[in-house]
């Protein structure tokens, strides 16, 4: 059997103390070794020299942010007069072939990686809620993977597959869902073409996107069951968080599959190593 490397990464790492704490937690059990740290995230500071320090082995990447919260730099097309992020998905598809757009988003991404570079080097770059696959914007996150020596870029192909239970599939999500993961999956099929001409290195698959929301123990094992053998790296990314009576239950959920034992065994019954793009 090829070798199959499977890892779990927990995004918003520097969102929150709550975040911050189920990263801890989750890198302690051993199952959670990846994360991806927000450098414009009202607890980066809490990440960087609370938990970071505690953590050792934790692989890190920069969850790229032009979406929520302020700016790092200033882009007034990206932003309010407050700096605060204010364009939703749709209007970064629409404007993301503007040149000057683009020269903002290059200078608040490149802002952002030196951010996350003075703590930590990271080992992969991905992005709040996946902007970074828009294929203009996906050109922009190759060159400064570059220009940074960093390795990896989360892709977004996810499989399709079912995960039995009507209640994972009768609700508003995941419609939702359905839609959002068939256009990631056509902007990775543009953006593994503008990879194919960079030493800069992806995932095979994708976990998250399909179940967003929903993603359980149950999750990631329906999906790890589906995958083609030939995939050698599989990410599963989820926002854990440490119970808060503020957070959504889901995001609770999330930070239980960092807790289990039995998941962790199964996953290394289906062939896969455990591990992070630090270590591939």
């Amino acid at each position: 059997m090829a070798e199959r490397y499977f890892i779990l990464n927990a995004d918003d790492f520097g969102m929150s103390a709550d975040f911050n704490r189920a990263v801890l937690y989750g890198c302690e059990k051993g199952l959670l070794k990846s994360a991806s740290l927000c450098a414009n995230g009202a607890a980066f500071d809490n990440a960087v020299n609370e938990i970071l320090p505690e953590c050792p082995s934790l692989g890190v990447g920069v969850h790229l942010n032009i979406i929520e919260g302020k700016s790092l730099t200033r882009c007034h097309l990206l932003t309010d007069d407050n700096g605060n992020f204010n364009k939703g998905y749709l209007a970064l598809i629409f404007k993301s072939k503007n040149k000057e757009f683009q020269k903002q988003i290059e200078a608040e991404f490149r802002a952002q990686i030196e951010k996350v570079m003075t703590f930590v080097k990271p080992d992969h770059l991905d992005s709040h809620f996946h902007t970074h696959a828009i294929p203009e914007i996906f050109k922009i996150t190759v060159k400064l993977a570059k220009e940074y020596n960093i390795p990896y870029i989360r892709t977004q192909h996810e499989n399709f597959y079912i995960v039995p239970g009507l209640l994972k599939h009768l609700n508003f999500k995941y419609p939702a869902n359905i839609i959002k993961s068939l256009l990631l999956n056509y902007f990775t099929s543009i953006n593994r073409k503008t990879l194919s001409s960079s030493e800069i290195k992806t995932n095979d698959s994708l976990l998250g996107a399909l179940y967003s929301g929903m993603m359980d123990n149950l999750t990631i094992e329906c999906g790890l069951e589906a995958l083609p053998e030939e995939n050698a790296v599989t990410e599963a990314f989820i926002h854990p968080c440490k119970y808060n009576s503020n957070v959504n239950n889901h995001k609770v959920k999330e930070f239980l599959i960092t807790q289990n034992r039995e998941l962790e065994n199964k996953i290394r019954g289906l062939g896969f190593e455990i591990t992070n793009y630090k270590q591939l």
